[in-house]
């Protein structure tokens, strides 16, 4: 008799039969486990939420009142007849691979995750199983991430040029995730840090569980802008070019996002600067994290799926492609790479086709997710 995968896909997100829960689901479900806050993976209307310790507190600010129960990485619970255990992924803090052991058989799911180490999640851990489910936000040879050192000098020395020109310096990050990470990596030596309330708000979250953040001002409708000329604003991408932000007056805008590595999205967001910098794991992270795995059997969700997928067959893997609601990295619902940008070098020629690679943007046959409280939109970062 052949035996019930340990996990399946379904219309209303990935299941374990086994134990009867889902994991990120995008319709209402009884249990379901969370691999990270973000409104894309973590959605209102669940009967009950199990995440780790540290992404409990993210959603209760995000979700409200909801029944939410929390666990330390590595910690194994029961549920019917499988063996849960959650794992980090590197993505934001908190954010977990979730693994499911059922009769022998393991599968993780590893919700959105990068391997090399930012200094505020928890750093990713690879986990042996005989099937992986990878996200392929930036599953292109042509997405390969600089040193974070690199991108955080270039960061503080466009603040330092703005603030000796008298230029206030905006950067658009996502207010769970990346900027903190953008803020515990400047310099506050060269000035003022200021917030957007959706930005503090998870700031606030953050500090309340001990992780340690630079000073910062929250912009509040009294702020004095012209007093803090020169200093750095950090925003959701939404809120720069509005009049919430062109009250202070000469201004430079950045965007930290993997997709600056692409021209034609600078050139869209008419930012002065794009800083590459992203919480997904780039074309070499995607392929050392699934060989980590010693996985046989490959799901790709969302990214570049088809592409992915294709790649990782032709390396000996069992891959396939699963639709799910997921929404990756994004830029206000704007992370489509224009097709001339998606094309691969001439080293990469044999590794993808460059002519699918193309004509084939990022798949997303996904609905918007629902808006959480206290979002501020970012379903993406």
């Amino acid at each position: 008799m052949t035996r019930e995968p340990v996990l399946t896909f379904t219309e209303r997100g990935i299941y374990c039969p086994a134990g009867d829960f889902y994991i990120d689901p995008w319709r209402p479900v009884d249990r379901a486990l969370i691999t990270h806050g973000h409104a894309d993976h973590a959605r209102d209307g669940m009967g009950r939420y199990l995440a780790t310790h540290a992404a409990g507190p993210v959603m209760r600010h995000r979700l409200g009142d909801i029944a939410l129960e929390t666990v330390a990485y590595g910690e194994v619970r029961r549920i019917g007849d499988a063996s849960v255990s959650f794992h980090p992924a590197g993505h934001v803090p908190g954010s977990a691979q979730i693994r499911v052991e059922v009769g022998g058989e393991v599968w993780v799911a590893s919700g959105d995750y990068k391997t090399t180490p930012d200094g505020l999640s928890e750093a990713f851990e690879p986990v042996r199983c005989h099937a992986f489910i990878t996200e392929s936000t930036f599953g292109l040879p042509v997405f390969k991430w600089k040193p974070q050192d690199e991108v955080v000098a270039e960061i503080n020395e466009w603040w330092r040029t703005n603030r000796e020109a008298g230029r206030t310096s905006f950067i658009g990050a996502y207010s769970l995730g990346k900027a903190q990470r953008v803020l515990a990596s400047l310099d506050a030596s060269i000035g003022p840090i200021l917030t957007h309330g959706a930005v503090e708000n998870t700031n606030a979250v953050m500090r309340a569980q001990g992780i340690t953040l630079p000073d910062t001002v929250r912009v509040t409708p009294d702020l004095d802008a012209k007093a803090h000329a020169g200093a750095m604003v950090i925003a959701p991408p939404s809120a720069l070019g509005s009049n919430w932000s062109r009250r202070f007056g000469a201004a430079s805008t950045g965007f930290a996002s993997g997709w600056m590595a692409l021209r034609g999205i600078r050139r869209r967001r008419s930012g002065d600067r794009g800083f590459v910098m992203s919480d997904h794991a780039d074309w070499d992270e995607l392929n050392r994290a699934i060989a980590e795995t010693g996985a046989e059997r490959i799901f790709v969700t969302h990214g570049y799926t088809a592409i992915f997928a294709r790649w990782l067959n032709e390396q000996g893997y069992d891959a396939a492609v699963v639709e799910t609601e997921y929404e990756g990295e994004s830029l206000d619902a704007e992370a489509e790479a224009e097709p001339s940008e998606a094309n691969v070098s001439a080293e990469d020629e044999g590794k993808v086709d460059p002519n699918e690679a193309v004509a084939t943007k990022p798949a997303s046959k996904s609905k918007s997710p629902k808006k959480n409280k206290n979002t501020s939109g970012d379903a993406g970062e």
